[in-house]
């Protein structure tokens, strides 16, 4: 007998009758199970699906036995294959991916986190740590884990006069943009507002800022994270240091975080806005782009090219729905009018639109017209050195007029500036080598499609890899086969590694690019 149940009995019972010398009728269970059918093939079939019916229920109830234990002691939830919110709960933001973890746990504080550590590690179960379900394609052995969901510690807090933000696990960027912005204050946020805050700053964390002031792993001040004993714990700079440095860069494979601090930088005056010019003019403004930021820029000014084409959807707004453009984009800490006169190379090439002006810091989330809901996708990424004039044909050979693409963004972001420099205290992920960051995504919108849509991201990759860096950017890589090497430099992988046996003996923990 199954632990903690009765074992239900499956009585069949028969409604039959005879039309036109064909069988109909119903089978019943008696626990509640109906099936219509059909022809004596019908009726074999009828009965099979109860029985498979009630294997099923057996099992889900098994399973709730299993996990009954964890829900006792935690103020969140525990759920199972068949509970009413578990699609919606182990969603991704990548529709393609579909995880099928032992049980997911939705913890509701710290304490739960830890009391969720301490099963698994009793009971022989790993942890998946994930907030927003961004980055999730390379996580594999979720059969063996529990999922942990952090989606409601959505602690914000902003400090104006340290210019400092405390924030809970599972916020999104968007949250604390608005209340910085409104102090005059921004963080190291990324391109979309949706992206979760923990898993970007664990992985490094690159944006519009960032040539001014590095990366956002680096910005981080303290971490608040359940480790492998269950113990929860806050490092810092001045605690735990060898732990610190690892998380800040190193991704989820250190334990569960629970809350994070990081600095804000004032922005007094922001100068941004997009460039749109027409798709068949993709190569002189991609090639003029690259002139631009090859003469020398401050680190003030971050800027992207990029070829978008537009599906014709309602979301998108009526100006591009349906469009493809060459689009180049900017932002300068500083006044418009400098910002104005830095820009004249690219607006003297005469876009049909810019929407150039100054901004608050909170609407730069916007500026890269990122999706704000899942959607299936794939995409490809690489950090590119020396790039030639060649390399810009490449690019657009790849990409642009006549070749095929369908991709919905394929770009260049600049890089260089504070990106490229090590600072005292930095950590795992001190910059990202490369003068670009090369990222390719496509939407997925038929069954089909998903190979085809695969090979044009990919081919974009292929055509840059003679001006390959040597490493890759943890964030941007959600393909499954990735080895977690080309993160890294030699020594750090090293230490990275000994400190994953350290912190991690038994390798609980389940990131999406292991260690």
């Amino acid at each position: 007998m199954l632990p903690s149940m009765q074992r239900r009995q499956l009585n069949l019972s028969l409604d039959l009758e005879l039309l036109d010398g064909e069988l109909h009728g119903r089978c019943h269970d008696g626990n509640g199970g109906d099936h219509r059918f059909s022809g004596w093939l019908g009726l074999i079939g009828a009965i099979d699906s109860l029985v498979s019916d009630e294997k099923r229920n057996t099992m889900l109830i098994s399973q709730s036995s299993r996990f009954a234990g964890l829900q006792s002691r935690i103020e969140g939830q525990v759920l199972m294959a068949g509970d009413d919110a578990w699609d919606a709960s182990r969603q991704t933001f990548n529709l393609t991916h579909d995880q099928q973890p032992a049980a997911l746990v939705r913890v509701a504080s710290a304490g739960d986190v830890a009391e969720t550590v301490r099963y698994a590690a009793k009971h022989g179960l790993r942890i998946a740590p994930q907030s927003t379900g961004h980055n999730a394609g390379p996580i594999d052995g979720l059969e063996d884990a529990l999922l942990v969901r952090t989606d409601d510690l959505q602690e914000v807090s902003i400090d104006v006069g340290a210019r400092r933000a405390r924030v809970g696990s599972g916020v999104r960027w968007g949250a604390v943009a608005d209340q910085a912005s409104a102090a005059g204050l921004a963080p190291l946020s990324g391109s979309s507002r949706d992206v979760g805050v923990t898993g970007y700053s664990l992985g490094g964390g690159m944006g519009w800022l960032g040539r001014k002031h590095g990366l956002q792993a680096n910005a981080l001040t303290a971490v608040e994270l359940v480790t492998a004993d269950g113990e929860l714990r806050r490092i810092d700079h001045d605690n735990e240091t060898d732990l610190f440095w690892a998380v800040r860069g190193g991704g989820g494979n250190y334990g569960v975080v629970t809350a994070l601090e990081f600095e804000l930088f004032p922005t007094p005056e922001l100068y941004a806005g997009s460039l749109f010019f027409p798709f068949e003019r993709a190569s002189e403004v991609m090639h003029a782009w690259h002139d631009f930021v090859a003469a020398g820029l401050p680190d003030e000014i971050t800027t992207v090219g990029r070829l978008m084409q537009f599906p014709p959807l309602e979301e998108v707004p009526e100006m591009v729905r349906g469009k493809s453009f060459a689009i180049l984009q900017a932002v300068y800490l500083g006044s418009e009018a400098d910002g104005a006169e830095l820009l004249r190379p690219l607006t003297d090439l005469g876009p049909e639109m810019s929407t150039f002006a100054m901004v608050e810091p909170n609407t730069l989330g916007y500026l890269a017209m990122d999706p704000d809901q899942p959607m299936p996708y794939v995409g490809s990424s690489r950090l590119v050195s020396d790039v030639s004039s060649a390399g810009i044909d490449a690019f657009i050979a790849a990409s642009g007029p006549g070749s095929g693409s369908e991709l919905a963004n394929v770009e260049l972001r600049s890089l260089g500036g504070a990106l490229a420099r090590h600072t005292p205290g930095h950590g795992a992920r001190a910059t990202l080598d490369g003068d670009y960051l090369m990222f390719a995504v496509g939407g997925v919108f038929t069954p089909d499609g998903y190979g085809e849509v695969q090979r044009q991201a990919e081919s974009v990759s292929e055509a840059m890899a003679p001006w390959d860096a040597g490493t890759r950017y943890l964030n941007f890589e959600e393909g499954e086969d990735v080895d977690s090497q080309v993160f890294f430099d030699a020594d750090s992988w090293r230490v990275l590694r000994a400190l994953r046996t350290h912190w991690d003996p038994k390798g609980m923990f389940l990131a999406n690019h292991e260690i």
